[in-house]
């Protein structure tokens, strides 16, 4: 691969998507080229899979949405990812593999093992060079979220959210190569700074910027 592969996870109401896109006005503004995607719904195939995995009033099994991730997965390292990458571009993804093994393993509690296994093949193994996860405590993130725009995750009791929170974890402990993990209680001009320094090891012309 010629491009960077950038993958940003994290519970509810962490404010990942914000940053990425005060992120995204700064490198343009410097002149580095780049993509941003989401997981799910980063294809035109993938929009209408987000509308069921997040706003469905019917009920879905935890098999199913796995399912539904997994082919919404697929469809944008197709079309989206690997094309980009292949150019040369940096690629950031709004959650990837690690928001299936942190939500459907530990909050669904299915199978990590297949979980492993539908990840790897609906990507052929591709994997981040880095993942940044904006961490914050769980009853935080969610007292952060509009209380008239939840949508089925958010939803859910806390102590799902509790579970979730600890896989994430699990997994940045587990590939500590791979993961920097942000504090994304902090104020906003402080995450973007965080934000910044951790990319900045692979982007070096990041490393003199700051959010200020």
């Amino acid at each position: 691969m010629k491009g960077l592969f950038i993958t940003l996870e994290g519970p509810e109401g962490a404010g990942k998507s914000t940053q990425l896109k005060l992120l995204s006005k700064h490198l343009t503004d410097i002149g580095i080229e780049h993509v941003i995607t989401r997981d799910p719904g980063g294809t035109p195939l993938g929009k209408p899979i987000r509308r069921i995995l997040l706003n469905s009033e019917e009920s879905i099994s935890p098999l199913t949405e796995l399912l539904l991730y997994e082919a919404d997965r697929a469809q944008n390292v197709f079309e989206v990812i690997l094309p980009n990458l292949e150019a040369g571009r940096i690629v950031f993804c709004d959650r990837y593999i690690d928001s299936t093994i942190a939500y459907q393993g530990y909050g669904r509690n299915l199978d990590l093992d297949l979980i492993q296994m539908l990840n790897d093949t609906a990507t052929n193994k591709l994997k981040p060079d880095m993942t940044i996860l904006f961490d914050i405590e769980s009853s935080a993130g969610l007292a952060r979220l509009h209380p008239s725009g939840h949508d089925r995750l958010e939803k859910e009791a806390l102590e799902f959210h509790q579970k979730v929170r600890a896989g994430y974890l699990e997994l940045a402990k587990n590939e500590p190569e791979r993961f920097r993990i942000l504090d994304a209680s902090a104020a906003m001009s402080s995450v973007q700074d965080q934000f910044r320094q951790f990319l900045s090891e692979l982007i070096p012309a990041l490393k003199i910027q700051s959010a200020c």
